[in-house]
Order: C-alpha cells, then sequence, then structure tokens
C-alpha cells in the first residue's frame, strides 16, 4: 500500500517530525540539567561564596571610559591589577614575579572587571555568556607562560558565571604596559536584553 502525500501533508508530516524533535531534545535528562542550573546559578551568591567583595570600580586613568555597550554586547577597557590601597601588582612575571604571583595578579584584574560590570549592570546575573577575553602579561620576551597567568583570569570567571564564564581567549606577552602593571585584560560579555 502506499502512502501518497499532498503537499499540505507532506508540511504537516515535517511539522509534526520538529515538534517531536523538540519535545524529546527539551524532556532530555540532560536539558532539564542544563536548563536547571542556568535558572539555578546567581552570579552574585557565587561572589558571597567565594568570600569576594567587589571594590568600587576605578576611574578610568585617561580619555575613555569603562565599559561601552554596544546592542547586547558589553566591551570593557583593560585594567589591571589595582589593590583596595590604590597600588597596583607590578613588575613583569617571569622575572619580578613568579608565574603563580603573575596568575594572582590576573584573578585580582578578574574581581576589577566584576567590579564594572556590576557598576554597569547593578546585577552581575544581566551577563548572559562572557564571550571574549584579551589577556596581557608584562614580560620578557623569552617567557612563553602566558596562558598560564591568565588562567588566573579565567578561572574565576568560571567560579562566578559557571558555564556562562566560558570564553573565546588570547593571552599574548608585552613588552611594557601602563605603570608597569604586571597584567592588563580587556573583556567582552554579552548581556540579557531586560
Amino acid at each position: 500500500m502506499k502512502l501518497k502525500l499532498t503537499y499540505p501533508r507532506f508540511i504537516l508530516f515535517i511539522f509534526s517530525l520538529t515538534q517531536l524533535y523538540i519535545s524529546t531534545s527539551c524532556n532530555s535528562p540532560e536539558a532539564k540539567i542544563q536548563a536547571k542550573s542556568e535558572v539555578s546559578w546567581d552570579a552574585n551568591q557565587k561572589l558571597v561564596e567565594l568570600g569576594i567583595v567587589l571594590p568600587e570600580a576605578s576611574s578610568p586613568v585617561a580619555n575613555y571610559v569603562n565599559a561601552v555597550r554596544s546592542g547586547n554586547l558589553l566591551f570593557l577597557a583593560g585594567k589591571g591589577p589595582g589593590l583596595q590601597d590604590g597600588t597596583f601588582i607590578t613588575g613583569k612575571v617571569g622575572e619580578d614575579l613568579t608565574i603563580e604571583e603573575g596568575k594572582a595578579a590576573a584573578r585580582m584584574v578578574a574581581i576589577n572587571q566584576l567590579a564594572v560590570l556590576k557598576a554597569e549592570l547593578g546585577d552581575l546575573n544581566k551577563v548572559k555568556r562572557v564571550v571574549k577575553v584579551l589577556g596581557m602579561v608584562n614580560c620578557n620576551s623569552d617567557f612563553t607562560q602566558q596562558p598560564q597567568v591568565i588562567n588566573g583570569f579565567s578561572d574565576l570567571m568560571v567560579e562566578v558565571f559557571g558555564e556562562k564564564g566560558k570564553h573565546a581567549r588570547s593571552a599574548v606577552g608585552m613588552n611594557a604596559l601602563p605603570m608597569n602593571i604586571s597584567v592588563e585584560v580587556e573583556l567582552i560579555v554579552e548581556i540579557e536584553d531586560n
């Protein structure tokens, strides 16, 4: 017996298959776990759990702003490892600082960029995704461990935002950075529509 599909029946058939696929994929255990984790994840609470108190976002040191929004993207200017007392972690990683000290400096930059995000958005949960990170390490030309240093920044983004904190990244060496800071990081995030 041959089943003859007319154009309207064919469209209905394709629509039914699409609906079946959507309902089964959305009801899969993996989809439910992902949806639950996205709904229940609270970046502000994660900061509390990590014992991190965000400083006040520092003012730009020249003729620029901390962040510019374009559509749903927020572009953050480069920040350094500024400390609460107004000083910075300075020096070349691999010469003046160990890799672990450089990594700690990169983590401090992450805290400072989170402070900018909080000042701009009012709520870290408005971050939909950390999109791109450019990490710059003050080092000599023979230093090649920039990724390990910038992991200090990246790791904190994932700790605070979970899966949304995973990002594309570049980690590069610089012969010098402003005021001899050890690390500088630029950041692009996608933000929620509301």
